[in-house]
């Protein structure tokens, strides 16, 4: 069975005076029933299958030219052992939605759902589609640590003594605390990207700041951090605020929901907006007075009911839910932190498992469930149902019952 885009759909809820996201579903082909096997992870490290740096670069190629200049690919930046980092940008409307992929580099099915979504829209012909990019700007990044993706580990690779030289003030600091000599049982030295963000977007490392804890901001001291941070100023130079920023992820493989009717079953995506600590970040607000917790939660509010009405309550593919409780975490040096405090909505999504810890049936699986999700919150935007809905309900949500520590 054709799987028809969720933002058609939602278009046409819209159409016939519904919410956009109240319940009609996507036709699409039903997974099987989970059982207890559906939970197993594999230990054999291949990754095949998946899209690598090289692979990646061809594809928004070939979309780029298929699209004929509705798509249009640019490389925004380049990782530390010299591979490219690009973005993929299409829509012209006024409200801009930046999503980023792969920052860890073992959690790819973001760069999947991404590539699949940029080349439907870059091809689709259909009135709605057409009304939607006349709504919306989707600016992608698909794979913001390359180097990490090569190595099929979390980290980038950039050794200290670099850092040292690109920022020669830090002479003699201390290494910073998301630092690490190696990783994934890689002997090569690296950072925890996505600790690696300031909210004062023009912050240069300094060394009296090193060598930070984990409830403080980052210093931008990757090349792929800065790349990321320069897209989105670029963006909010040219329109003024980037509405909303999503960050795609992985989590554990075998967390269960808690409450609700959905109890015990195995999630798909859990969802997230900003940690930053109790009161919704009160402690933020008086230097950053942007911050918007209640926006972060409709926009993954939007996301969890797009998924949940695509699917229905009997596919495993609509396992969502929350993420740890935010005020129960303090992570400034977070990307959707960062971003957060200077007024954009954000949202994690946290996908089952590693990309090496997936069989074959669970990896198309999950990147449906996240390409449903972004285009859920594609059409959320454009038809504006992402204002009205109401962010308490974000936490009727049912809990991700956690099987191992938080990666984010």
């Amino acid at each position: 069975m054709s799987r028809i885009p969720r933002w058609r759909t939602s278009f046409a809820l819209v159409a016939a005076g519904s919410a956009a996201m109240a319940g009609i579903a996507a036709p699409v082909q039903a997974a099987p029933p989970e059982g207890p096997g559906q939970c197993k992870t594999f230990d054999d490290p291949q990754w095949s299958g998946w899209t690598d740096h090289a692979e990646l670069g061809k594809a928004l190629r070939d979309i780029e030219s298929t699209s004929a200049g509705r798509v249009r690919v640019e490389q925004v930046g380049t990782s530390k052992q010299g591979r490219e980092l690009w973005a993929a940008r299409v829509g012209t409307g006024d409200r801009v939605l930046m999503v980023q992929s792969a920052i860890h580099g073992n959690e790819r099915t973001g760069t999947e759902a991404l590539l699949g979504i940029l080349k439907d829209l870059g091809t689709s012909r259909d009135a709605a589609t057409e009304r939607l990019l006349s709504s919306i700007t989707l600016v992608a990044l698909p794979m913001v640590n390359p180097d990490g993706g090569e190595l099929n580990r979390r980290m980038n690779v950039v050794p200290w003594d670099q850092v040292v030289a690109d920022y020669p003030q830090l002479a003699g600091a201390p290494t910073a605390w998301y630092h690490s000599p190696s990783g994934d049982g890689i002997d090569l030295p690296g950072f925890d990207l996505n600790r690696d963000f300031n909210p004062d977007l023009d912050y240069v490392p300094q060394p009296g700041d090193l060598p930070g804890a984990q409830t403080d901001a980052g210093f931008f001291l990757s090349p792929e951090s800065r790349t990321i941070r320069d897209t989105y100023l670029a963006l909010r130079e040219e329109f003024g605020a980037v509405d909303a920023v999503v960050d795609l992820h992985h989590m554990g493989p075998c967390g269960r929901t808690t409450g609700g009717p959905q109890d015990g079953k195995l999630i798909s995506v859990a969802l997230d907006y900003p940690p930053l600590g109790v009161n919704d970040g009160a402690a933020y607000k008086e230097q950053y007075p942007l911050l918007d917790q209640d926006k972060s939660r409709r926009y993954a509010l939007s996301v969890a009911r797009g998924i949940q009405a695509a699917y229905g309550s009997q596919s495993p593919l609509a396992g969502v839910g929350r993420y740890l409780h935010p005020q129960e975490r303090e992570y400034a040096g977070q990307g959707r932190s960062a971003f957060a405090l200077n007024g954009s909505a954000t949202v994690l999504f946290e996908v089952r498992g590693q990309q090496d810890d997936l069989g074959q049936k669970q990896k198309g699986m999950l990147i449906q469930s996240v390409r449903t999700g972004v285009e859920s919150l594609i059409a959320a935007m454009a038809s504006g149902e992402v204002d009205r809905v109401n962010g308490d309900e974000f936490f009727a949500l049912p809990d991700y019952g956690w099987d191992t520590t938080a990666t984010d």
